[in-house]
C-alpha cells in the first residue's frame, strides 16, 4: 500500500473538485476529517483518491491501494489539518426476518463491512424483555466478534445439539454478499470444520464434553447464523442486539495493526522486494510482532519472552546451506575425548519443531493433555529420586545396569556385567510413548510389537526395566485445572533470501513450505532421515507457521532465485517513498521534512537516468543515519558510493553524479569554507 504520486497543488485542486461535485455517501469518513481554513471538512482517503485522479489522469476515482491512516499521515506531512471525529455507537437489532442498524451504511448485501467495526456489547432479548448475556468461560475475552454467535449457541444449545448430523452440516451460517456462496455447517470439532471449510476463521463453543465449531470472522459474519436460530427455535418477538463502533487506528486491519499482516495470514509465505533502504526488514519485524501478539503490539521489544520464541530471524548468504537451515552432521567431542559426528537440527527445523508442538497440542483433548502431563510428572519424579551413577536396576533376565545421565532425548546407561557393550543410549521418547499408550506390557515381545518391529532390540530389555520401575511408583494424580492449549502463530523471517542458493538451502522442503501442502498431508522424509532415531519419521510444516522473506531487486544474485520457490511465495513490492513513518525516529520535524525533501528530489533524478528505474531509488532507512550524521556525511559516506556503483560503466558518469548531488543538495566544500563539511 502506498500513497500515489501527488503534490500539495493536486490536493488543493481535489478540494475544489469535491466542492463542485460533492462526496459520494460510500466515501464519507467517520474517523478523520481534513479541515480547511473555512472549517469545511473532507474525508482524507477520498481527497487523496481525487488528487490522484486529477494529477495522474486515472480512469476513475479509486481509494484502493492505500488506507485511511496513510492518507491522514500524508496530508499532515503536506501541512493540512486533520481532525479526529469522535466515535459513534451503533445498535444492530436482529429478528427472525430482519436486521436493522442505526448506522445507515449497514446492509445485509455487504457483511464484509463488519471488518471495519468492533463490538461493544451483545445480548439476546426475549419477547418479554428479559435480556440474556454471555456466560463467559475462564480465559474468554469479555466481548469479541464471536460473542453474539456464542450467545446463540448458549441460548439454543439443546435445540442445536438435537439436530441431526446432516441438519448441522446444512445449517446456514454466513453469506457476505449477493454474489458470494452461502457458508454452511455446525461441526463437532476443528478438524471436521477444516475438512469442510479450509479456513482459520472459526468460532468454538464448548459445553459439557462437546463443542460446536462454526465459521466466524468479523462482527457481522454470524448475523445469518443467529437469524436462522431465531427462525428455527425462537419465539415471536425474540431478538439479538449488537452494539458496536468503528475500530480505532490499531484495529483498522481485521484486528491487526498492519495491512500486510492480513496478506501474510492469507498466503502463508510472503516476500518483500524493492529498492535498498525501503524498510523491508523493518516492516517484516513489525508484521511478525503484530501477528504473534494478535494485533496488540507491532514492536518486537514490547513482546513477552514467550512471544519472542514465536519469531525467528536468519539472513541468507552464498555459503549458507541445508545443514545450517534444516539438519546436518556436526562434530561432537565424546566423554572419552574422541570426536564423532551427531545429527543436529538446523535453525528452521528447530523453529518448526516448536510450532508443531504447539499446533499438535492445540488439537489434543483435555484428557490426552492430562494423560501426557501425568506421564511427564511420573518420569520427572522417577529420575529426580534416583541417584545417577549409583542406583542399580535389573532387566527381566537379572542383568544389572546403572543410569548415568539423562537429557531431553536420551537415557545413558552403564552395564557393568557386559564386557563388550558396557555403555548404551536409550531413547526417552520410547519409554514416554509406552507409558502414554495405557497398554500393559508383560514381555519384551510386547514392546517389539508395539513399535512395529519384527526383531527384538537390545535396548528394549532396559526400556522394559525402566518402564516397570516407573509404573511401580505411586501414580501421579491427573491435573484438575488442565485446559486445551491455544494454537499460536509462528513467524520465520529470512532476510536477503535471494543471496543464498535456494535449492541447496531448502532441498526437499520446496514441497513442504507450499501453502497447499501444509500439515501432515505434505509430510516428507528429509535427506538424513535414515539417521533419525525413528527412520520412518516424517517432517511437515504446520498451518501455524508463516514465512517472510526480503530481497533487493537490484542485488546481483537475484537472477539465481529459484523459480520453483517463486511460485510458492507472494511477492509484494515496496516503493522507496513507502514507510516514511520510519523517519519519525529522527524526533525532529524539521529534520524529517528536509530528509523527505532531499530523498524525493534524489529519487526523481535517479529514475531520470535512462538505464535506471524505481528499483534503484533510495529508501527512507538510509536517512535514519541522520541521528548521528549530517546530510553531507550521509552523502559522502553512504549515498555517493552506492550511486557510483549504480552508474559504473555508463556514459558521462561524472555528469550523472553531478546531477545526483545537485538534486540531493550536496555542494562540495571549497578551500577556506570551514563550515562546508558540517552542512545540515
Amino acid at each position: 500500500m502506498a500513497i500515489p504520486k501527488i503534490e500539495k497543488k493536486n490536493i488543493i485542486d481535489a478540494l475544489a473538485f469535491i466542492d463542485e461535485n460533492n462526496i459520494p455517501p460510500t466515501n464519507e469518513s467517520s474517523r478523520y476529517a481534513l479541515v480547511d481554513k473555512r472549517g469545511k471538512k473532507y474525508p482524507p482517503k477520498y481527497v487523496v483518491a481525487v488528487a490522484d485522479h486529477l494529477a495522474n489522469k486515472t480512469t476513475s476515482i479509486s481509494t484502493d491501494g492505500f488506507n485511511t491512516i496513510e492518507a491522514k499521515k500524508y496530508l499532515e506531512s503536506q501541512g493540512f489539518t486533520i481532525e479526529t471525529i469522535p466515535q459513534e455507537e451503533f445498535t444492530l437489532v436482529i429478528t427472525a426476518n430482519n436486521a436493522e442498524s442505526t448506522d445507515v451504511r449497514f446492509t445485509m448485501n455487504n457483511l464484509s463491512l463488519g471488518d471495519k467495526y468492533k463490538p461493544l456489547d451483545a445480548y439476546f432479548q426475549k419477547a418479554t424483555g428479559e435480556k440474556i448475556k454471555r456466560k463467559y468461560n475462564k480465559g474468554e475475552k469479555k466481548i469479541t466478534n464471536q460473542t453474539m454467535a456464542r450467545i446463540a449457541c448458549q441460548v439454543f444449545e439443546k435445540q442445536l445439539e438435537r439436530l441431526s448430523v446432516e441438519d448441522k452440516e446444512h445449517f446456514p451460517v454466513c453469506k457476505y454478499n449477493a454474489n458470494s456462496k452461502m457458508i454452511y455447517g455446525i461441526y463437532p470439532n476443528k478438524d471436521e470444520f477444516r475438512r469442510h471449510i479450509n479456513s482459520i476463521e472459526y468460532m468454538t463453543y464448548k459445553y459439557d464434553n462437546n463443542q460446536f465449531v462454526i465459521y466466524c470472522w468479523n462482527i457481522f459474519s454470524s448475523i445469518i447464523f443467529v437469524q436462522e436460530c431465531l427462525k428455527r427455535f425462537g419465539e415471536a418477538g425474540d431478538q439479538f442486539v449488537l452494539i458496536y463502533t468503528e475500530k480505532d487506528n490499531k484495529e483498522t486491519f481485521n484486528g491487526y495493526r498492519n495491512p500486510f499482516s492480513i496478506k501474510l495470514l492469507e498466503s502463508k509465505n510472503l516476500i518483500f522486494r524493492g529498492a535498498p533502504g525501503t524498510g523491508k526488514t523493518y516492516l517484516a519485524k513489525k508484521i511478525a510482532a503484530d501477528i504473534v501478539s494478535n494485533g496488540n503490539c507491532n514492536e518486537y521489544d514490547c513482546l513477552s519472552a514467550e512471544q519472542k520464541e514465536q519469531i525467528e530471524f536468519v539472513q541468507f548468504h552464498p555459503s549458507y546451506d541445508y545443514t545450517d537451515f534444516v539438519e546436518g552432521l556436526r562434530p561432537k567431542i565424546n566423554d572419552d575425548g574422541a570426536m564423532s559426528f551427531e545429527l543436529e537440527d538446523g535453525i528452521f527445523k528447530k523453529f518448526v519443531t516448536r510450532a508443531r508442538k504447539n499446533y499438535e497440542n492445540s488439537q489434543k483433548s483435555k484428557e490426552d493433555i492430562e494423560k501426557e502431563l501425568s506421564v511427564q510428572e511420573s518420569i520427572t519424579d522417577f529420575f529426580s529420586d534416583i541417584e545417577l551413577g549409583v542406583d542399580t536396576l535389573k532387566t527381566i533376565k537379572g542383568n544389572e545396569f546403572i543410569i548415568t545421565s539423562v537429557d531431553d532425548k536420551h537415557i545413558n546407561i552403564s552395564i557393568p556385567g557386559n564386557t563388550i557393550f558396557n555403555k548404551l543410549t536409550l531413547k526417552l521418547d520410547e519409554i514416554r510413548k509406552m507409558l502414554e499408550s495405557g497398554q500393559k506390557f508383560e514381555k519384551i515381545k510386547d514392546i517389539t510389537s508395539f513399535f512395529g518391529k519384527s526383531v527384538n532390540s537390545q535396548t528394549y530389555s532396559y526400556n522394559f526395566a525402566i518402564y516397570k520401575a516407573i509404573k511401580a511408583r505411586k501414580s501421579t494424580d491427573l491435573r484438575k485445572n488442565t485446559s486445551q492449549e491455544e494454537m499460536k502463530k509462528y513467524v520465520f523471517i529470512i532476510d536477503e533470501i535471494n543471496r543464498g542458493e535456494i535449492s541447496k538451502i531448502f532441498g526437499e522442503l520446496f514441497f513442504a513450505i507450499d501453502p497447499g501442502y501444509r500439515g501432515k498431508e505434505g509430510a516428507i522424509s528429509t535427506q538424513y532421515s535414515n539417521l533419525h532415531a525413528d527412520p520412518s519419521e516424517k517432517f511437515y510444516i504446520p498451518d501455524n507457521v508463516y514465512i517472510i522473506g526480503t530481497m533487493n531487486d537490484i542485488d546481483r544474485s537475484v537472477d539465481s532465485f529459484d523459480f520453483a520457490m517463486r511460485r510458492r511465495f507472494r511477492f509484494v513490492e515496496l516503493r522507496a517513498d513507502e514507510h516514511l513513518d520510519m523517519l519519525d525516529a529522527l524526533k525532529n520535524e524539521e529534520l524529517k521534512s528536509e530528509a523527505i525533501k532531499r530523498m524525493s528530489a534524489l529519487n526523481k533524478a535517479i529514475v531520470a537516468v535512462e538505464d535506471l528505474n524505481e528499483n534503484y531509488q533510495i529508501g527512507a532507512s538510509y536517512f535514519l543515519k541522520l541521528k548521528t550524521l549530517s546530510f553531507d556525511q550521509l552523502w559522502t559516506d553512504y549515498l555517493q558510493p552506492l550511486l557510483q556503483e549504480y552508474i559504473r560503466g555508463m556514459y558521462d558518469e561524472e555528469g550523472i553524479m553531478r546531477k545526483f548531488s545537485e538534486a540531493y543538495g550536496y555542494h562540495e566544500s571549497v578551500l577556506g569554507d570551514v563550515n562546508g563539511s558540517s552542512q545540515d
